[in-house]
């Protein structure tokens, strides 16, 4: 299991189109992804989880990922996040 703290680059921070990216980064992994902020912790390859946190630009998250391919999945997750 990997955790990390990663900060949101995406300029629009994760409104829908960003989240759907994101969904489809996280959905090419057998992984189990979950996406924590503040309180709440949603599963990454959810659409409307992921819309429910309201993240924005700047905001910092924790990633958290277990399985086999994890080292992978973090590290693509963690570059989307950062591009700007």
């Amino acid at each position: 299991m990997i955790t990390k703290k990663i900060s949101i680059k995406i300029p629009t921070g994760l409104e829908a189109r960003p989240v759907a990216l994101l969904v489809q980064v996280a959905s090419q992994y057998e992984s189990t992804i979950y996406v924590e902020c503040e309180e709440k912790k949603v599963n990454a390859k959810s659409i409307m989880g992921m819309m429910s946190l309201g993240l924005a630009a700047g905001e910092e998250v924790t990633v958290t990922v277990d399985g086999k391919d994890e080292e992978a999945a973090i590290e693509n997750i963690e570059k989307y996040l950062s591009s700007k």
